[in-house]
């Protein structure tokens, strides 16, 4: 089989579309060495100025390509070869919810649905799935649901580091992440408990930003190579988004051993399992209430991290690889018929 990838993400060195291509690439050449993968984006030539509607429909066919991965909601407008697009979440399509984000996702992904131009759908989670198939009026076997993972070197890194205790978000800074709710209960905590609080991630054109004040900590996008520490030294994880397609953060945290508080958000619980403490996202009380709880309960955070570390096992990139080629067969076999 010779599978060509979206690799347009590349040009953005963070994010989780950038990883999931990268860890999906790696595992799918690991699993599968007798297939081809390639990743493949536009040149210079006078057709890749046209790429989706020309360009990349004539390279799949010179390259003798059997599918088309999209892995950022696009798959090529003349649908010459079977084609799988990977839906993230359903932010851009959701008024309550929609970032700012390109007209390319907002509103050419909806269409490109449902004229069938993508032969197969892949969601992260169920929640995604289920929320797919309502808003498009998809044919559920049309849609599947392939979990994502944490790369293997998140793993606990030892001792916890000296001076003062934190708690830990990692992600980017835009709006849907509820991040002023959470500065909200760490300033509720840090009356009575010295702890900071440390916000990892890029920050986005629309997001308000936070004024500087003693003990929280802006960090830009950290290197992979330095994540696993960063959670490892945490007291927890807190992760109060009022969205997600996944919530890949909360996963990496686990495997490290660290403690995860997180929001309801139906992907979220769904990825825990019940191996973090969940809580209302807008409730700013009970989250202070859970990170003092955390503090001051080292049986709790024993059990976080054993239950955390438990959930983590049932992921890999491995199945995940596995469970997406699965996909390209079955568009593939749709396709023919």
């Amino acid at each position: 089989m010779r599978v060509a990838l979206d690799a347009a993400p590349l040009s953005v060195p963070t994010g989780g579309i950038t990883r999931y291509l990268v860890e999906l690439h790696r595992a799918l050449e690991t699993a599968f060495p007798s297939d081809d993968f390639l990743l493949m984006r536009p040149g210079t030539g006078f057709l890749d100025t046209k790429w989706w509607s020309c360009g990349l429909p004539l390279h799949l066919i010179r390259r003798n390509v059997n599918l088309f991965h999209g892995v950022d909601f696009a798959v090529p407008y003349l649908p010459v070869k079977p084609s799988v697009m990977t839906v993230h979440d359903m932010s851009p399509f959701r008024t309550d919810r929609a970032p700012a984000t390109s007209p390319r996702i907002s509103r050419r992904t909806p269409w490109m649905i449902r004229l069938g131009l993508a032969t197969m759908v892949v969601t992260p989670t169920e929640a995604i799935r289920k929320e797919a198939i309502s808003l498009w009026r998809l044919q559920p076997s049309r849609v599947v649901a392939v979990p994502l993972a944490a790369s293997p070197h998140f793993q606990p890194a030892g001792n916890k580091p000296e001076g003062t205790p934190y708690f830990l978000f990692v992600g980017t800074r835009e709006p849907r992440k509820n991040l002023h709710r959470l500065v909200e209960a760490w300033r509720l905590l840090r009356r009575t408990h010295p702890v900071d609080l440390v916000l990892a991630g890029r920050q986005r054109e629309d997001f308000s930003p936070l004024p500087a004040e003693p003990g929280l900590r802006l960090l830009d996008a950290v290197d992979e190579a330095a994540l696993p520490g960063l959670y490892s030294g945490a007291l927890a994880l807190v992760f109060p988004s009022l969205y997600e397609g996944f919530g890949l953060p909360v996963l990496e945290a686990m495997q490290c051993g660290t403690p995860v508080l997180a929001s309801r958000d139906p992907a979220i619980t769904e990825v825990t399992a019940g191996a973090g403490i969940a809580l209302d996202a807008e409730d700013v009380p009970a989250w202070a209430s859970a990170m003092k709880a955390i503090w001051e309960n080292m049986s709790l955070r024993t059990q976080l991290t054993e239950a955390g570390l438990a959930r983590a096992r049932a992921f890999s990139w491995r199945q995940t690889a596995v469970s997406t080629r699965d996909v390209y067969q079955e568009a593939i076999r749709r396709f023919g018929g």
